[in-house]
């Protein structure tokens, strides 16, 4: 496993407190707001947005077409903060 996905699946289950939930269980592609992925919701949503933000220091607006095209999955979370760290550096 990739070790920045593996890191945002951990950030992910630590912020959505998701107990029952190990980085294996969620797929780098899984949606992570669709029923058929990790079923994440729109508070969800910006309770990650706010963490992204606190952690990465990346800033997403809650209601842009581009931050649901960013928070889609594991791997395009993963494209942004590897966008996001090239472009801080």
């Amino acid at each position: 496993m990739n070790d920045l996905h593996h890191e945002l699946k951990a950030f992910i289950i630590d912020t959505m407190n998701l107990e029952d939930t190990t980085p294996t269980d969620i797929g780098d592609d899984a949606q992570l707001f669709a029923d058929d992925g990790l079923g994440l919701d729109s508070i969800d949503a910006l309770e990650l947005v706010l963490a992204l933000k606190k952690t990465y220091g990346i800033l997403l607006e809650a209601n842009d077409e581009q931050t649901r095209k960013h928070l889609r999955s594991i791997s395009t979370l993963a494209t942004l903060l590897r966008s996001h760290r090239a472009n801080t550096n």
